[in-house]
């Protein structure tokens, strides 16, 4: 499915991605956790933090160097039909967040942690629903061979890096939860809209990359505006 005009990136290789992981990340604890509260000051925070992982899986196959998505099962109780980075909760027998997003991965996708290299790290993101998310980064070997869970995957997505790392793709948009208004980051790619925390942890990815993404000026200056 093709991203907006300009959404090429011939500069971006796998090399220059890890050079940028490199850089340690801002591990922001409590109560600076990017997450939710970022677009929303007044949201109250949630206590008792659940420890979770996601891997942000890119591969390149040469020719294009694209971001592996899940669409969730429909029928699934929490997040249904939505569109996410594998992952879930760390339980005790991981490791640590790298072995619970490559588990998570190799459940919901089929795909074999030996062929994923973990690469780096975002910030820790906090979720409205209680979890504390530690992304993960891994460049995914050929082939590409993906055998996703039915009871928890619809459909295996691929998005361009480069449609990811445009700023001009991404919207700023709200909507009513608990008599709320709340706003969240938003990416529409062909018939799918990319939302809520996976947006907010792919923006993060636009600001490690050096690239003129929703850096965090620009954020910080929406909430002032807005106060």
């Amino acid at each position: 499915m093709p991203g907006n005009e300009g959404d090429a990136d011939s500069g971006m290789t796998a090399a220059r991605l890890r050079q940028a992981l490199s850089r340690l990340p801002e591990q922001r604890f409590e109560p600076e956790a990017r997450g939710d509260h970022d677009l929303n000051p007044g949201m109250g925070r949630v206590g008792g933090l659940i420890p979770a992982a996601v891997l942000v899986p890119v591969f390149d196959s040469g020719e294009t160097i694209d971001v592996l998505f899940t669409k969730r099962a429909i029928d699934l109780a929490d997040h249904a039909g939505e569109i996410s980075f594998p992952g879930g909760r760390i339980e005790p027998a991981d490791e640590d967040a790298a072995a619970a997003a490559l588990r998570e991965t190799e459940e919901e996708l089929g795909l074999p942690r030996h062929q994923i290299e973990i690469i780096g790290m975002l910030d820790l993101y906090e979720t409205r629903t209680g979890f504390l998310v530690t992304p993960m980064v891994g460049l995914v070997s050929p082939p590409l061979i993906l055998r996703p869970d039915p009871r928890e995957v619809a459909e295996a997505i691929r998005v361009p890096l480069g449609h990811l790392l445009n700023r001009l793709n991404y919207r700023n948009e709200q909507r009513e939860a608990g008599g709320k208004l709340r706003r969240f980051y938003s990416l529409p790619f062909g018939d799918h809209v990319i939302w809520g925390a996976t947006a907010g942890i792919l923006v993060n990815l636009c600001e490690r990359m050096d690239r003129p993404g929703i850096d965090r000026e620009r954020t910080d200056r929406q909430k002032m505006e807005r106060q």
